[in-house]
């Protein structure tokens, strides 16, 4: 059965970070209230002057943006450039499909955030270093990093 949704059935909620420049509208979990099991999804509203997540990429999950309405910077590996109403943009996994959007203008900017569902993934941020497991939200820096075999010299005692 499809499942639609508009301004009538759908509320927003203020979500703010420690840091104040992360701040946004998000929707309930829109996928959940569908019965989706592959795709997750909310709207978001990015106010004036805010910056939606930091800096990121995912490892395991395409993601997509339609933007329904206003304006904002995208900040890309290829750099800056302004998105608009009516323009869809897909970020492929790794290091080349980073992202960050910045509302720039003085009205909100309204987008729907379209992700793929694979159970685990890993998001990386490159501007602090860290790496983040989700759905766990187990977040740790990534200069931590260590050899496969770190630790696993004396296997042969534990076998005594």
């Amino acid at each position: 059965m499809a499942t639609i949704f508009n301004d009538k059935n759908v509320s927003f909620e203020q979500r703010q970070s420690p840091v104040p420049e992360f701040a946004w509208h998000t929707s309930r979990k829109l996928a959940e209230m569908a019965g989706a099991k592959q795709l997750l999804f909310e709207i978001r509203s990015l106010d004036p002057g805010k910056y939606s997540y930091p800096y990121h990429f995912h490892r395991s999950v395409e993601e997509v943006f339609v933007i329904l309405s206003g304006r904002a910077t995208l900040r890309t590996p290829a750099g800056f450039q302004e998105v608009q109403e009516g323009d869809t943009v897909f970020f492929e996994t790794g290091p080349e499909g980073a992202h960050q959007l910045f509302n720039h203008t003085s009205e909100p900017c309204r987008y729907l955030d379209l992700r793929t569902n694979l159970g685990i993934d890993i998001c990386e941020y490159p501007d602090s270093g860290k790496i983040n497991i989700l759905p766990y939200e187990e977040i740790y820096m990534a200069e931590e990093r260590v050899d496969y075999y770190e630790g696993e010299e004396n296997v042969a005692e534990k076998w005594k």
